[in-house]
């Protein structure tokens, strides 16, 4: 896939995630998350052809102008739209599917001094709700909703609902597995 294929993949990802958004133009000038997926791409593929000074600065340098502080390490899916993404970080092994919606101040961090990996692992589809922490080497299912501000440090079945500190699972309106649609309806974010 050539880079402008993925540049209007990311711009219509966004309109489609921001009833704001007024047109491709805008959305590509000053939505500060593109940017800071845009470069984020740019620093990894560098990082994966085992370069580490260049990437890393390149990440600070969008940090300073995005607010947004994506490792170079870490791995993005396609389509993933950072709204509003101001204290957004992502740590080195956080892995984050296809098609995500974060909002400003989430953190994808890891507990401590760990080794390996220590960051979480978010599946395709899932929101991420404005100030949620995510601690750990955990799995997020497809089709998840982290309520905002909700503190994770557990992994969580596809088609969850995740709110709380420390955050509790519940199946999410339009799961396949819920029991009774009617109790799945409640925990709806």
């Amino acid at each position: 896939m050539n880079i402008f294929t993925r540049i209007r993949e990311d711009a219509a990802a966004a309109r489609s995630h921001d009833p704001a958004a007024r047109g491709v133009f805008e959305v590509c000038v000053v939505y500060s998350g593109l940017h800071a997926v845009w470069w984020h791409r740019a620093s990894h593929a560098m990082w994966q052809q085992g370069m580490r000074f260049l990437p890393r600065a390149l990440s600070q340098i969008t940090r300073f102008f995005t607010g947004i502080e994506i490792h170079p390490g870490a791995t993005l899916g396609r389509r993933i739209f950072i709204d509003h993404g101001m204290g957004v970080v992502i740590g080195e092994t956080a892995v984050v599917g296809d098609d995500v919606l974060i909002y400003h101040g989430v953190t994808l961090g890891g507990t401590g001094h760990e080794a390996g990996k220590r960051h979480p692992t978010i599946g395709d589809r899932v929101v991420i709700g404005a100030g949620a922490k995510l601690l750990g080497n955990i799995e997020i299912g497809h089709d998840s909703a982290i309520g905002a501000n909700a503190v994770v440090v557990r992994s969580a079945e596809p088609w969850s609902t995740l709110t709380g500190i420390p955050a509790s699972a519940r199946p999410r309106r339009g799961s396949p597995v819920a029991e009774r649609p009617d109790e799945a309806d409640f925990y709806v974010i």
